[in-house]
């Protein structure tokens, strides 16, 4: 909204900031204080009568739009041709519109709540909620409607005529068909005439985000092949200090003779160290391709999120650090709820460039402790870009790829160091791994 100037002077600033130097009453430069205060006041008003034209401009809808033209011209054809006919319809025309425009009169006092019973479903579920409508004026409301957006769509809810005090309440429900962050609301109140011509919407409350996460498959009785400790999991590498004992060594100079081990020293003569195992804690990490190229269609994308939505909740549930990692960036997975909102994104940005390999080539840079590592992948990857990705992945660190391919048949294969499972849904995904590391 456009404000009043201020017209009262400002104080003068530092000496050398030149729009602070003031002109002189008299001088040539300077206008009148007369003149300067009616540029200002007409500004003013200029500003206004925009700001209502567009108001106003705003309330038409095409076919009013339509019927303006239609007036105007039959205002200008009549009285030049001399046709009562035409001047008569020019009448009936702005008779019209004036009639339609008086059902936009008043304002509407409505109290709006909306209530979604719950703000995240799985695909297929439908999203429940209420729309409250509350008369809290003086006077009674006439009929309107409420449009009530959701996403790229939008519900329309007729109401009837509400007296002071009075409450209406609209039950709806959202199907959900597919995964996706979809906004709800904001509420808006229409109210416009029985013709269509003009119409005015008042838009009332604040969105709220509906989250419709992947669908996902629970799979028990195997830890993703891993054994859980208190200290972390033990690697092939060996050192000097830590916790899991694996051998004796002899002496070398440095080493720290706490770790001596005395009784082997003294049946073999020769000062005898333990060396131990390295342990690192638990770090899963999922590689989810984002490329388009990558997969045969959207449906086998969204196999691809559902089966490393699978994965990562799984590993949540034992207690393991959890990454997901896309072209696009990292994902939040602190949580069960945090992964599962974060995926129900997924694809809503142009993923960067690079597919599979380059993404692999990411997580080794930014990673590189990683203890497992799961590649997801759709079926248009070939053998030779997975074993480039695989290559990729920092020594240490155990693969394992996941290649969504819609409707085909389990699989399992071998490529370099990792092991490459193939499904064609998401409930091969289970058996698929209990092979795997078992």
């Amino acid at each position: 909204m456009t404000t009043a100037p201020d017209t009262e002077a400002a104080p003068a600033g530092p000496a050398d900031a030149p729009a602070a130097v003031p002109l002189r009453v008299g001088d040539p430069a300077s206008p009148a204080p007369e003149q300067a205060s009616w540029r200002e006041v007409a500004l003013y008003a200029l500003g206004r009568v925009g700001v209502a034209l567009r108001r106003a401009a705003g309330i038409v809808r095409p076919i009013g739009w339509v019927l303006i033209g239609m007036a105007a011209l039959l205002w200008i054809v009549g009285p030049w041709l001399g046709w009562r006919e035409i001047t008569v319809a020019a009448v009936i025309s702005t008779t019209v519109l004036v009639l339609c425009l008086l059902f936009l009169i008043g304002r509407t006092t409505y109290d709006v709540r909306l209530d979604l019973t719950r703000t995240r479903v799985v695909v297929g579920e439908r999203a429940v909620g209420a729309l409250t409508l509350a008369n809290s004026g003086q006077r009674a409301i006439l009929p309107s409607r409420v449009v009530l957006p959701v996403g790229p769509g939008r519900g329309v809810f007729g109401v009837k005529r509400l007296a002071p005090g009075e409450e209406a309440e609209e039950l709806f429900a959202i199907p959900t068909t597919r995964r996706a962050v979809l906004p709800v609301g904001p509420v808006s109140i229409v109210r416009g005439d029985p013709l269509g011509l003009f119409e005015r919407v008042d838009s009332r409350d604040e969105p709220v985000d509906l989250y419709v996460h992947p669908r996902t498959v629970r799979f028990d009785g195997q830890s993703l092949g891993f054994v859980r400790d208190l200290e972390g999991m033990t690697s092939r590498d060996l050192a000097r200090d830590d916790i899991a004992f694996h051998a004796l060594s002899e002496y070398q100079a440095g080493d720290d003779l706490r770790h001596v081990h005395w009784r082997s020293t003294a049946r073999t003569g020769t000062l005898m160290m333990r060396t131990y195992e390295q342990t690192r804690r638990s770090h899963f990490v999922i590689a989810l391709s984002t490329l388009p190229g990558e997969y045969a269609a959207p449906e086998e994308f969204e196999l691809a999120i559902s089966a490393a939505g699978s994965l990562g909740l799984r590993a949540l549930r034992d207690s393991y650090r959890v990454d997901i990692r896309t072209q696009s960036g990292k994902l939040r997975s602190e949580t069960q709820k945090h992964l599962l909102d974060a995926l129900a994104g997924v694809g809503e940005t142009r993923p960067r460039d690079g597919g599979t390999a380059a993404l692999a080539g990411t997580i080794a840079a930014t990673v590189p402790a990683a203890s497992v590592v799961v590649i997801v992948c759709g079926s248009r990857l070939g053998a030779a870009q997975l074993q480039a990705a695989i290559a990729r992945i920092p020594v240490g660190s155990r693969v394992l790829a996941v290649v969504a391919a819609l409707g085909e048949e389990a699989g399992r294969r071998r490529i370099g160091d990792a092991d490459v499972v193939t499904i064609g849904e998401l409930e091969h995904l289970p058996p698929s791994l209990r092979r795997v590391l078992g």
